[in-house]
């Protein structure tokens, strides 16, 4: 057997969203309440902790998270100026507001990220996977945040199995507290720290071993008959084909001839290289029941009320938060499809604690797949009761009744009521059966999913870099994700788009960084590089639908996994456009000094042996 060992960093991120942090609070003497407006990707959570600390009744304060701009994970999470607005409003009996600027933002939200690992691999001579031991040391920073102890152990160590059959996977994570701002989930939380060491040390086994790359992988991929299938670390996958994919992604990247393009490069002057990744990830948040058997309170239903008016226009409620993912128009279209109506009649609510009684916001990717669910849950009870209105119309029995596009149907024969006809029959009570049923046409439903969803996928990464002066100039990124059923195909695009820019941002430019004494020395975009337009070239994504087995949506979650799988891709990339030179490692961010540095380091060591 051979045993491949690796040191890798996952660098500190800043998430900043494009909106900073801000709470405005009123307190109306009249009534006693409070009115908090918050940049939140939880408003319920916000509800919840606020009036506990301010030992207020939960309906004594209204959160209200409106249009926000971008949140990545650094929201969902309750900050001290919020509570401070809010008890200085009802001290002060006036309207008391907080904006975070740019350079406060770097200092205070939670950063993402931070992790030192050792990770350990062993092969046997034929490439197969025996077992993987991984230490990690994760920074959570002076305090801690109400993810900070989960997202570098429960939603890291079940990800070191990736898409391979590894029988025999140890994992160690070691928390610590530093003199620094606190770090938490970040977009991804844990799938993307697990999914670089494993990828990193593939391709590293890869070539200390003498196998391809590509073979070595497949050799190790879980078969499609194996599903479902239970990994080592706990977690049951329903269904993927990761064989297919990665072919897709090979033949997309037009990977079998590389080796042409890279000897253009070379008669340019540049290197070129190009990586792999195969990843999957944990999505839609933790069932509540295994919340429970862990020792947790509290679960993660999502909420969703359908109020059909009498004009048939329909308003729907959701628990979920949109910031930047466009729920209002996915959430939107199912309704419009499921009860053919016109999607412009169909009003989405969110964001709102008076207008909503019950959410758990956004994170996890879980907005479609458990928010979603709630929202066909309850649309399905509309229709149900619209059947047994129609019935009662129709003068036939509720069981005769059909529901297909708008209309309700007599089964057998052309006697139809369309849908704006029972909505408005549902308060008609003049004509209505209300000793055996209750008037109007509104339904709640909650959802709490029963697994994870399990997104899969394949990134391939194309670099060059100038030996010159280590710039790296991504080429060509190519993304081949399953994400399930799609809704929305331009906004599941759009999201994958903002996760590979932020990927590659990790990979290639961001990292914050403190001196000894915990001083931030990168607490301005003059210091911390993220992504520009002109920095990427354009993202060749391509989606496959398998759906998820266990939910009605048959949706997987698409807003993490581009974040997931490139970064391991383009490193890869970047240490085999290097491989020539004698470089095998480097640590991201791949920067301009950092590769320039190693090509050094790598040329001194050369001339050293050859000496």
């Amino acid at each position: 057997a051979h045993v491949s060992r690796i040191s890798l960093v996952n660098n500190r991120l800043v998430p900043a969203p494009m909106e900073p942090r801000a709470a405005i609070a009123s307190f109306d003497r009249g009534s006693g309440r409070y009115t908090l407006y918050t940049t939140s990707q939880n408003p319920h959570t916000v509800r919840a902790t606020l009036s506990a600390v301010l030992q207020i009744a939960e309906t004594d304060l209204r959160v209200i998270s409106p249009d926000v701009g971008g949140g990545f994970g650094t929201k969902i999470f309750i900050y001290p100026e919020e509570t401070t607005v809010c008890w200085a409003s009802g001290q002060l009996g006036r309207t008391v507001r907080w904006t975070s600027d740019r350079s406060e933002a770097f200092l205070t939200d939670a950063n993402g990220r931070d992790h030192r690992t050792e990770a350990e691999l062993a092969l046997d001579g034929d490439g197969r996977f025996l077992a993987l031991r991984v230490k990690t040391l994760a920074n959570v920073g002076a305090y801690l945040t109400s993810g900070a102890t989960v997202i570098p152990t429960y939603y890291y160590a079940p990800l070191l199995a990736g898409v391979y059959t590894t029988p025999h996977i140890s994992c160690n994570v070691v928390l610590v507290f530093t003199n620094t701002c606190s770090v938490d989930a970040y977009r991804g939380a844990g799938r993307p720290e697990a999914t670089y060491v494993l990828e990193r040390l593939i391709d590293q086994a890869a070539r200390e071993t003498g196998h391809d790359r590509i073979e070595i992988r497949r050799r190790n991929f879980i078969p499609p008959k194996a599903f479902p299938y239970e990994t080592p670390v706990g977690v049951t996958y329903d269904f993927a084909d990761h064989e297919a994919t990665l072919r897709m992604a090979l033949e997309k990247a037009d990977w079998a001839n590389f080796s042409a393009r890279r000897a253009v490069s070379e008669r340019l002057g540049v290197l070129r290289g190009i990586g792999v990744s195969t990843y999957v990830e944990i999505a839609g948040g933790t069932p509540s029941r295994l919340i429970g058997q862990l020792g947790g309170r509290g679960g993660r239903a999502e909420s969703a009320q359908v109020r059909v008016h009498p004009s048939g226009v329909v308003t729907v409620f959701s628990g979920s938060h949109s910031h930047g993912q466009a729920h209002e128009t996915t959430f939107a279209q199912i309704v419009a499809a499921r009860l053919g109506v016109a999607l412009e009649q169909v009003r989405v609510v969110q964001g709102d604690t008076d207008q909503v009684p019950f959410g758990r916001g956004t994170a996890a990717s879980r907005s479609l797949v458990i928010g979603g669910s709630a929202i066909v849950k309850a649309v399905d009870k509309v229709i149900e009761k619209g059947r047994r209105i129609a019935a009662h119309r129709l003068e036939v029995a509720p069981g005769d009744v059909e529901f297909d596009a708008g209309q309700f149907r007599v089964a057998g024969t052309d006697r139809t009521l369309h849908f704006r006809d029972v909505a408005r029959a549902a308060y008609t009570l003049h004509d209505f059966p209300i000793e055996t049923l209750e008037p109007g046409l509104d339904e709640t439903a909650f959802y709490d999913p029963l697994n994870w969803t399990f997104p899969s996928g394949c990134h391939i990464c194309e670099v060059e870099v100038d030996p010159a002066t280590g710039m790296v100039q991504l080429e060509r990124v190519i993304a081949v994700d399953d994400v399930g059923e799609v809704i929305n195909p331009m906004v599941v695009h759009g999201q994958i788009h903002g996760g590979l820019a932020q990927g590659l941002g990790q990979a290639l430019m961001e990292c914050c960084v403190h001196d000894e004494q915990g001083q931030l020395l990168t607490g301005s975009f003059m210091d911390y590089a993220i992504p520009r337009a002109s920095d990427l070239p354009p993202f060749e994504i391509f989606l496959l639908g398998t759906p998820c087995e266990h939910n009605p949506l048959g949706a997987k979650g698409c807003a993490e996994v581009g974040s997931v799988g490139i970064p391991p891709a383009a490193i890869n990339a970047v240490l085999d456009a290097l491989a020539s030179l004698g470089v095998t490692h480097i640590d991201m961010p791949a920067t301009p000094n950092r590769v320039w540095e190693a090509i050094q380091g790598a040329c001194s060591l050369g001339a050293g042996e050859s000496g």
